[in-house]
C-alpha cells in the first residue's frame, strides 16, 4: 500500500513538472524576425535617410547633441539598438526636435527624431522607449523602402524619394518637403495599418529584449486615444491603429517568459521636467520658421549642426545668399539635342548636363554654371506623382505641397497647355533665386510648373527654373523642351 501511494505521488509530481516544462517550452524568449528584402539597397536607404535628416535640420528646430534631452534619448536608443542583431541593424542616430507636438519619426537608414512633446507626454521611461522602439521597427522592417514597390513611376511623391530638394534653388526645399513631411506638419510619411501592426509587434520584441515592459507601448497609445487634448490626434494620424492595437500587444506579451522590467530610471523625471521648461514650438510656428529659414540659422547658432556618418555623402542645403552672379553667356542654351532618359525622352540644350537622383529617380537638366553649391538656379527638374484624382486635382496637390515647405508660392491660376502632344496644366510660381543680381542683391526666381498625364496612369511634372530677370529669354527653350517631351 505504502509503495503504491509513494508511486502515485511521484507520478503526480512528474505530471506537474511535465506541465510546467511544457509551459516554459511554450514561453520562449521572442526573436526578431527576418526583415526581408526591399527594392532599394542598404546603401541607397542610408543615403536617402541621411539626405532627409539634413533637410530636417533646415526645416525644424533641432536641439544640440549635448542637450540633456538629446543625451537621455540617445541612451534609451542605444539600449534598444543593442538588442538588434548586427546583420539587421542600421546606423541609428537619435535627435530631439523642439516641437510641442506629440510625435517621433525615424528615417530610412537610421536617423531618428523625437519631439519634446513626446518626452513630456510619456508616463514613464518605458513608454518613451516604446515610442522609440516602434519607430525603430519601421527602419528595421524597411517599411519606407518597401513602399517603393507600390510606386511603379520612377519618382512617386508619396514616398521619401523626393529629397531632391537639397539640389534645387527656390523650388528645392518645397520639393523636399513634398515627399517627406515627417512630424509637426513638415516632412509626414503615412504608413499602412499593416506596417503599423508589424511595427507594434517588432517594437514589442525590441522592448522586451532590452528590458522594458512592451505593455508600456500599448498604454501610451491607449492614453493618447483617450486624451485628445494633448496632441494625440496628430501622433495617431501618423500612426493609424491597425485594429485592436492594445489587445494584440497584450496577447503577444502573455506568451513570453515573465521578467523584471525597467519602468523608470532616475534620469526620466529630471529630463522630463527640463523638457517641459525648454523652448518648444507649435506645428504652425515650425512651418512658418521653415519658410523663413529661421531654423537653419537657429540650429547653426545653437550648435545643432547635422553631421552625416563616415562614408555617407550628403549635400548640405545651400541658401540663396551663397551664389555668385552668373553671366548670360555662362548659361545660354546651345543647339538642342534629343535625349532618351528612360521614363522620358526630351530635347535639351546640348551644353546642359543631365543628372538623376538614384533614390527618387528625379531628373535634373541644368547648365553647369546654373548650379551653385547644391542649388539649381537655371534648368528643369522632372519628377512624377501618383494620380490620386483628375489632372486638376493632382496639379493642385503638387502646388499645395510645393508651397508648404519654402518661400515658393503660386502667382497664376492653372491653365490648359499641350505637353508633348498631351493635354496638361501650367502654373506659374515664384520664389527666391540662389543667384543674386550683378550688384549682389537677392532676386526673384520663376518656377514654371507643368503637369501631364503619363501612359501608366501617373502624372509627370516639370519645373522650369530661372531668375525672373532671365526667364523670358529662356522661355523659348523651355517651351521647346516641353513640346518635345515624350513619356
Amino acid at each position: 500500500m505504502k509503495s503504491s501511494h509513494k508511486t502515485s505521488r511521484m507520478m503526480a509530481v512528474c505530471a506537474v513538472w511535465l506541465l510546467v516544462a511544457g509551459q516554459l517550452a511554450a514561453q520562449q524568449t521572442p526573436e526578431l524576425p527576418n526583415p526581408g528584402n526591399a527594392p532599394m539597397s542598404r546603401e541607397q536607404q542610408i543615403q536617402l535617410g541621411f539626405k532627409a535628416a539634413s533637410e530636417v535640420y533646415q526645416q525644424m528646430p533641432v536641439m544640440p547633441d549635448n542637450s540633456p534631452e538629446t543625451q537621455y534619448v540617445r541612451q534609451i536608443g542605444e539600449r534598444l539598438e543593442s538588442v538588434i542583431p548586427k546583420q539587421y541593424s542600421w546606423p541609428f542616430e537619435f535627435h530631439v526636435v523642439s516641437s510641442k507636438e506629440i510625435n517621433a519619426f525615424a528615417l530610412p537608414g537610421g536617423p531618428m527624431f523625437v519631439n519634446l512633446g513626446a518626452i513630456t507626454a510619456a508616463g514613464s521611461e518605458a513608454e518613451l522607449a516604446g515610442v522609440m522602439a516602434h519607430e525603430m521597427s519601421h527602419v528595421y522592417m524597411q517599411h519606407s523602402a518597401k513602399m517603393m514597390k507600390q510606386n511603379a513611376a520612377p519618382s512617386i511623391i508619396a514616398g521619401l524619394g523626393q529629397i531632391v530638394g537639397s539640389m534645387i534653388g527656390g523650388v528645392g526645399g518645397a520639393l523636399a518637403s513634398m515627399g517627406a513631411q515627417l512630424g509637426g506638419g513638415m516632412l509626414s510619411l503615412k504608413y499602412s495599418r499593416g506596417d503599423e501592426a508589424q511595427a507594434d509587434a517588432v517594437g514589442a520584441i525590441i522592448m522586451y529584449r532590452a528590458g522594458y515592459d512592451p505593455r508600456a507601448l500599448a498604454r501610451f497609445f491607449e492614453r493618447l486615444e483617450s486624451d485628445t487634448g494633448k496632441g494625440g490626434p496628430q501622433f495617431l494620424s501618423d500612426h493609424p491603429n491597425p485594429g485592436n492595437r492594445q489587445e494584440a500587444i497584450m496577447n503577444e506579451v502573455s506568451k513570453w517568459p515573465q521578467k523584471q522590467y525597467i519602468e523608470n530610471s532616475p534620469g526620466f523625471t529630471r529630463v522630463q521636467q527640463e523638457a517641459k521648461q525648454a523652448k518648444s514650438y507649435s506645428a504652425q510656428q515650425i512651418a512658418d520658421g521653415a519658410k523663413s529659414g529661421e531654423w537653419a540659422r537657429l540650429n547653426q547658432q545653437n550648435g545643432a549642426v547635422f553631421k552625416a556618418p563616415a562614408g555617407v555623402n550628403v549635400p548640405t542645403p545651400t541658401s540663396a545668399a551663397q551664389g555668385r552672379p552668373v553671366s548670360w553667356n555662362a548659361i545660354a542654351p546651345a543647339q538642342m539635342v534629343q535625349s532618351d532618359l528612360g521614363p522620358i525622352s526630351i530635347s535639351r540644350p546640348g551644353n546642359w548636363q543631365v543628372s538623376q537622383d538614384q533614390q527618387s529617380g528625379g531628373i535634373t537638366i541644368a547648365p553647369r554654371a546654373g548650379v551653385t553649391g547644391n542649388a539649381i538656379g537655371y534648368g528643369v527638374v522632372i519628377n512624377g506623382a501618383q494620380a490620386n484624382g483628375n489632372l486638376d486635382q493632382v496639379t493642385s496637390n503638387i502646388v499645395r505641397s510645393l508651397s508648404g515647405g519654402s518661400d515658393l508660392h503660386q502667382i497664376s491660376d492653372a491653365q490648359p497647355i499641350s505637353v508633348g502632344g498631351v493635354r496638361g496644366r501650367s502654373v506659374m510660381m515664384e520664389s527666391t533665386s540662389p543667384f543674386p543680381t550683378a550688384t549682389g542683391n537677392s532676386q526673384k526666381e520663376r518656377d514654371w510648373l507643368v503637369t501631364a498625364p503619363a501612359s501608366d496612369g501617373s502624372v509627370v511634372y516639370l519645373v522650369f527654373v530661372s531668375p525672373a530677370s532671365d526667364f523670358e529669354r529662356l522661355r523659348p527653350t523651355f517651351e521647346n523642351m516641353m513640346r518635345s517631351a515624350r513619356f
